[in-house]
């Protein structure tokens, strides 16, 4: 059985009201369990937990009650967290610091000699595409910039554990798979990783396993695999028809999308495939595609949080 990165028991934030405000609970009761060498996704919407759980995971925030371990320690103990690499949800770095001096900063906190900080800081660099860019000031980087910049400090202590706050939310589709095949190749150096985001697909691509928080509660936790079967969840059926025909068609009791002469229906079961391929030979149609649609992790996201 793997040993636990990260542990949690009853962990509980009641945020206290100012000024006669009600309390606002911040997170509830989490008990989660992230085992080593695993990539675990922490979903919710805006305003569910996540930032919360995160804070007190790595002592940002002290629990209400509850606890938590991390590699096997008490969080609450100051070395527990020497092999933490951490990127908040927003970095705010040194604005008058160029790339490569901050890094310089962060490595000589963590007492690297001044030959491996180099060394490390190179191949950092590179890594998050910064290589040749790491002269400017930090104040003058893109958002994007500054979240590679983030994600190498996060890396300079070679740390077994990775707590990443919405990581990709600032990143292109170009900055967002080289994390993601980052993050996969982290994971097969044997590094356990726990993000917490709202893209589903970035998620769904890399995650072992995932937790849904709602409200401030884990509302569903399991392997990626188990939550999102391969069972088909709808199946399309394009057709093209002519568009004087398109008023002799019944479309109000269908999921239907029509655009100029093409039509696309989604059909809940694949029995009813038969009888809608007779239907649309009597409308004078023609078939172009059925595609069946597997259950996504977006159907498991919207049907824990009752939408």
């Amino acid at each position: 059985m793997s040993e636990l990165a990260v542990h949690t028991e009853r962990l509980t934030k009641i945020y206290k009201g100012d000024l006669g405000r009600k309390d606002v609970l911040g997170l509830d009761d989490l008990h989660l369990e992230v085992k080593e060498g695993e990539v675990f996704a922490f979903l919710g919407p805006n305003g569910a937990g996540k930032t919360t759980a995160i804070k007190l995971l790595t002592r940002l925030l002290h629990p209400t009650k509850g606890k938590v371990w991390i590699l096997g320690r008490e969080n609450s103990i100051r070395t527990a967290m020497e092999n933490v690499g951490y990127i908040p949800e927003q970095p705010q770095l040194y604005g008058y610091l160029s790339g490569r001096e901050f890094l310089h900063f962060v490595g000589q906190i963590f007492g690297l000699k001044s030959h491996e900080r180099q060394q490390r800081i190179d191949r950092l660099l590179d890594r998050v595409g910064l290589s040749g860019r790491a002269e400017g000031l930090l104040r003058n980087y893109s958002r994007g910039m500054i979240q590679r910049v983030a994600l190498a400090q996060a890396l300079m202590n070679d740390p077994q554990l990775l707590i990443l706050d919405e990581p990709m939310a600032s990143l292109d589709p170009v900055g967002r798979k080289d994390f993601r095949d980052l993050i996969l190749e982290l994971r097969h150096q044997g590094k356990t990783i726990f993000f917490s985001s709202h893209i589903l697909s970035d998620a769904e691509m890399i995650a072992d396993r995932v937790g849904i928080v709602n409200q401030g509660k884990l509302v569903s936790v399991g392997k990626l695999d188990d939550l999102v079967t391969s069972q088909v969840a709808s199946v399309e059926v394009t057709f093209t028809i002519e568009p004087s025909k398109l008023d002799q068609i019944d479309l109000k009791m269908e999921d239907a999308v029509v655009r100029h002469q093409k039509v696309m229906i989604r059909l809940g079961n694949e029995q009813d495939i038969p009888k809608l391929l007779h239907r649309i030979d009597g409308w004078g149609g023609r078939v172009t595609a059925i595609v069946p649609q597997k259950k996504t992790l977006e159907d498991v996201f919207m049907a824990e949080l009752g939408r």
